[in-house]
């Protein structure tokens, strides 16, 4: 029996629950476009999700199906509820407008002939409906964070921007261009919109109110773009060169890129050094979270009990500029970001290439560094996989990103199982050096058991809910070391940012170190060396197979061919057969375990062994640890092997982070692959 008679049957005997759920299904498997309106009629009528009977009934209207008997439901369901809120928001629009300087035209639109209705379709956006061409447009959500254009490719010239429509984006321009005066030349945002009929329409979902305050933006229409750009001096009197240039101030800073630590030796070091000496970033190479999270809450404590301004600047004496200080101290609703930000301008190794007569207010770039990115499997109420990490739940809750405004995110990924050696290789290293040294009271340092690690960790998937990655993208190590033009362009457009000479070399706090390794031990600049490197002394293939498997959809996703996979089925039994065969992982976690077992002292009856017997014991303990690691690689390789589906906390399915796409014309050698 199909769906649909399954639906009409529960209907008939008022099941109104269970009938919405087979008309559901119904939609899905209709036959015919006027099963699809019984299904979704039914489902408006009876209360269920207006969301389904809603875009159904927008597919079918486009699809020119029923359109006579769609529309007015449409219209009483969802456009004429809120239609006096449409009005009046944008008559208010209209008469901000009409005062405003400079905006040169005035004949605004009746409401009743605006060429486009706007449905509302949830609580954050709205579907347009075009009369004169009889059909549905996309979703719009005007709030969407989320910048989609390289507004700030060009510096050299005032801002120009076409058919601006994004609520996000106009403040975003607001908020991030300076002021005229403040860089003591014309620095007006021009904003060039095709269709005066259009942009009236637009006003009914906008609030230009916090625009416009600041008279920053120069409204073009039409033909006016050919005013581009005002003599300021000429036309309105207004003479900017007689200021002076203003150093930048804490709450002007309102925009903050982060570089996300995806796993340990992905080439995080990389992308620091080459975004380092950036005219329009505040820019400081990896730093740890607990340790900036700690300079910030003692300053704040420190600034909270000052008494006066004399008090304040004295607590912030080291700083290179004490208005800073003073603009901190009057705040009255001091933030954790203020004082970010403030140490960021103060910080000469941040601040040394600012330009500071730049059009724009200059961006953060902040990389947050944790010891390693640590991921569990947990089971939700129905299920699912869902994963967690105590570092991500940090990042989350933390002040820091809390109160910026405006973040983009980007994701640097390097081949896993070259990220893998290199962390291999950087443990046992980092072990022996820190062992050597280490005294009675110190912890010993170990290897863990990185292959598991590697596996879970998939801070690639994003959780669509989330607002620190709406605004996301992740770049290929391997790009930005064989096309880095291609790369950095692109992650320039992504950033909005221009794409500057310091794209094309790395330096850190500025020195370019006479084009050797920045961090000993990495190559240096641009040498691609470390893409090929295969550390086979600290990865063998089983180890290799075993994470080209169980990540084999981030290899396709993001462009990465198999290396050590062969493609053939896995079960629980060779999944077993690849963790007995981690012999490079064991041997390097055995060594350095078996320190800290070597530690424990044996007693029977409160007396101590003999050495040969404790050190028996002792060995029976590290081969219960082992086999241990080995228990849980197999309990986690069989969670995976029933699917690599991934939810959020509230069940909703993760996705993939978008991948940097790069320009052809720009590749300089073929794609990694």
């Amino acid at each position: 029996m199909r769906a649909i008679e399954i639906a009409r049957r529960l209907a008939a005997l008022d099941q109104e629950t269970d009938a919405c759920q087979a008309y559901m299904l119904a939609i899905r498997e209709a036959a015919e476009p006027a099963e699809e309106l019984e299904a979704a009629a039914y489902i408006l009528q009876s209360g269920g999700n207006y969301k389904i009977s809603y875009t159904c009934f927008r597919d079918l209207y486009n699809r020119g199906c029923f359109r006579e008997e769609i529309l007015p439901v449409m219209t009483a369901a969802f456009y004429e509820p809120n239609v006096k809120l449409l009005k009046a928001r944008y008559e208010k629009n209209c008469k901000l407008l009409k005062r405003y300087p400079y905006l040169f035209r005035k004949d605004f639109l009746p409401f009743e002939e605006l060429p486009i209705r706007f449905y509302p379709y949830d609580d954050e956006g709205y579907i347009p409906f075009y009369p004169d061409e009889e059909r549905f447009g996309d979703y719009i959500d005007f709030k969407n964070p989320v910048i989609s254009r390289n507004f700030f490719k060009d510096l050299e010239n005032p801002i120009l921007a076409e058919d601006v429509y994004s609520q996000y984006e106009l403040e975003y321009l607001n908020d991030n261009v300076r002021e005229s005066a403040y860089v003591a030349r014309e620095n007006h945002i021009y904003l060039h919109y095709t269709d005066w009929a259009v942009f009236c329409a637009y006003l009914q979902c906008l609030n230009l109110r916090p625009v416009l305050l600041d008279q920053k933006i120069v409204f073009l229409m039409e033909e006016e773009a050919a005013q581009y750009p005002i003599d300021f001096k000429e036309r309105f009197g207004l003479d900017y060169s007689q200021y002076k240039v203003r150093p930048v101030g804490v709450r002007e800073v309102s925009r903050l890129i982060w570089h996300t630590q995806l796993s340990t030796h992905n080439g995080g070091d990389f992308f620091n050094e080459v975004l380092d000496a950036h005219p329009n970033l505040l820019c400081l190479p990896s730093v740890m979270l607990e340790n900036v999270e700690a300079v910030i809450a003692d300053a704040k404590e420190k600034l909270g009990k000052a008494q006066n301004l004399g008090q304040a600047l004295q607590i912030c004496s080291a700083w290179e500029r004490p208005d800073l200080a003073e603009e901190l101290y009057r705040l009255k609703d001091r933030t954790d970001k203020d004082i970010f930000v403030a140490t960021f301008l103060c910080d000469q190794r941040a601040n040394c290439c600012l330009d500071p007569n730049a059009r724009i207010a200059p961006a953060i770039f902040f990389q947050p560094h944790f010891g390693n990115i640590i991921y569990r499997l947990r089971a939700d109420e129905s299920g699912q996989t869902v994963l967690e990490a105590e570092s991500y739940k940090q990042i989350r809750n933390s002040p820091i990103f809390r109160n910026f405004k405006y973040i983009k995110t980007f994701t640097p990924m390097r081949r896993f199982t070259t990220s893998h050696g290199a962390t291999v290789r950087f443990m046992y290293n980092l072990a022996l050096e820190e062992n050597a040294q280490r005294t009675e009271k110190d912890k010993t340092s170990v290897v863990s058991d990185a292959i598991s690690e590697r596996i879970l960790n998939r801070s690639f998937m994003i959780d669509p809910e989330d607002r620190l990655y709406k605004d996301s993208v992740l770049v290929r190590f391997e790009d930005g070391k064989l096309n880095p033009k291609a790369t950095f362009t692109a992650l320039a457009a992504f950033l909005d940012l221009p794409y500057t000479e310091s794209l094309t070399y790395c330096s850190e706090y500025g020195d370019q170190k006479g084009g050797q390794a920045i961090i000993p031990g990495n190559a240096a600049g641009f040498d691609p060396v470390s893409v090929y490197k295969t550390y086979d002394d600290y990865v063998n293939d089983a180890e290799r197979r075993f994470i080209e498997y169980f990540l084999r959809d981030a290899y396709q996703y993001y462009g990465y061919d198999f290396q050590y996979y062969d493609g053939s089925p896995m079960d629980g039994e060779r999944a077993a057969e690849l963790i007995a065969g981690f012999t490079t992982l064991d041997h390097y976690i055995r060594e350095t375990w078996r320190i800290v077992f070597r530690g424990m002292e044996v007693a029977v009856n409160g007396e101590r062994v003999a050495q040969e017997t404790e050190e028996g014991v002792q060995d029976r303990l590290l081969e219960d640890h082992m086999e241990n690691f080995a228990r849980n690689r197999l309990a986690n390789a069989k969670i995976m092997l029933e699917g690599l589906r991934f939810v959020n906390g509230n069940g909703q399915p993760l996705r993939m982070m978008p991948k940097l796409e790069l320009d052809p014309a720009l590749l300089e050698q073929p794609l990694y692959h």
